[in-house]
């Protein structure tokens, strides 16, 4: 009873003395529109202002939304499709495809053979499903980031004007973090392969756009001269000159275009589109560490194969342009 009364006292004593200093730093805090709608109400708060946003585009969707879908339903099929020729073609087939594919990208036994051991392992430990999966979702967004972006470079290339409206929207894209994506399109398809394929296209499109133009814009003025002399319309410029001389450049503009798609497959994972980053983010939510480490290094794998054969394509490229073969 002794020492529960001298307990007693002693809280009781540290209770009724002196308070403690509050020792935690006061916050300064910057002057917002709202202190700015205090003392004019008419003056909108920020919470104001997201509200009518987040109001504008709901109303956007429910007028647009089924429209909007339709008109994306093509990229739905081809995604579908391209994943399902992938997941039936036998295993032996998809690597004599890829095979002859580096083959004719490089004209190298060494990556061949790294590449053909690459997804050998891949399918050795389990994660050939996901991985045909992945990589064509990958295919079918790059093809498209392709078909969009190096028309737009070329358009950049002949008109300053456009660029300069184009080049700020782009800067926007490439600084946007990636997950700010995913939201106004799973408001607007929902979760799955469209919204995902939206936001991975919206995120790697820019690099070949500003590579196309830079390389093009790259070209050597006076072999434009010397080509113009023979009487060459624009179009023959473009095709027979400026492109093939601006390719090394386009094909890393591809590099980057890729590499970035390829790095939105955990994110793109969030809106249920299957591949390596789905067992990435179970594993995440799951704390399982070797699930993770295993798709993780496929995911690598995959990287460091594209990056490779791109760039064994650009090199082997600019050997072939005039004046800098070996």
């Amino acid at each position: 009873m002794a020492d529960d009364t001298w307990f007693g006292d002693l809280c009781a004593s540290s209770t009724s003395g002196p308070a403690i200093p509050d020792l935690a730093p006061k916050v300064s805090t910057f002057p917002s529109i709202d202190s700015l709608h205090k003392a004019c109400p008419g003056v909108p708060r920020v919470r104001d202002l997201q509200v009518a946003l987040d109001d504008g585009w709901t109303r956007f969707i429910r007028a647009w939304g089924d429209d909007i879908e339709t008109i994306f339903r093509p990229l739905l099929r081809v995604l579908v499709w391209t994943e399902e020729l992938l997941l039936v073609t036998p295993w032996w087939a998809v690597l004599l495809l890829l095979a002859a594919l580096v083959w004719g990208l490089t004209r190298s036994f060494k990556i061949t053979a790294a590449v053909l051991a690459t997804f050998l392992m891949i399918g050795v430990f389990g994660m050939w499903t996901e991985t045909m999966q992945t990589l064509s979702f990958i295919t079918v967004c790059t093809m498209i980031c392709l078909i969009l972006g190096i028309p737009m470079g070329i358009a950049l290339s002949r008109n300053d004007r456009l660029r300069s409206v184009v080049i700020p929207f782009l800067d926007f894209l490439q600084t946007m973090p990636s997950f700010v994506y995913l939201i106004p399109v799973v408001m607007l398809f929902g979760i799955g392969k469209v919204a995902g394929a939206i936001a991975v296209i919206a995120y790697a499109i820019p690099p070949v756009i500003r590579l196309t133009d830079l390389g093009i814009r790259g070209v050597d003025r006076e072999t434009i001269e010397a080509a113009e002399s023979f009487g060459i319309s624009p179009l023959q410029k473009l095709v027979g000159v400026q492109l093939p001389l601006a390719m090394p450049t386009i094909m890393a503009g591809i590099n980057q275009t890729i590499m970035m798609a390829l790095s939105m497959v955990v994110v793109a994972s969030m809106v249920a589109v299957r591949g390596l980053g789905m067992p990435v983010l179970e594993a995440i939510q799951e704390l399982r560490l070797s699930k993770g480490l295993f798709f993780g290094l496929a995911v690598v794998a995959l990287a460091i194969v594209f990056d490779r054969v791109t760039k064994a394509a650009i090199n082997r490229g600019r050997k072939h342009l005039p004046g800098r073969g070996e």
